[in-house]
């Protein structure tokens, strides 16, 4: 995954603010990266709200 690509946000792995729960099914672009836990990379989705928050990449697919 890219920034500037296009995703839909496809299912939420954890817990999340309903502002979060509110993006499932919803499109977005990549704007950034966030490393999390030590290891992992997260996913900055920007939405046309522009409301931005991260997702991990198997909660995101790639929309044409």
């Amino acid at each position: 995954m890219e920034i500037g690509q296009k995703v839909r946000v496809r299912r939420l792995r954890d817990r999340s603010p309903k502002e979060v729960i509110e993006r499932l099914g919803k499109t977005g672009v990549i704007s950034d990266y966030k490393m999390v836990d030590g290891s992992g990379v997260g996913i900055v989705v920007k939405f046309d709200d522009s409301f931005k928050t991260w997702f991990f990449e198997d909660e995101l697919e790639s929309v044409q």
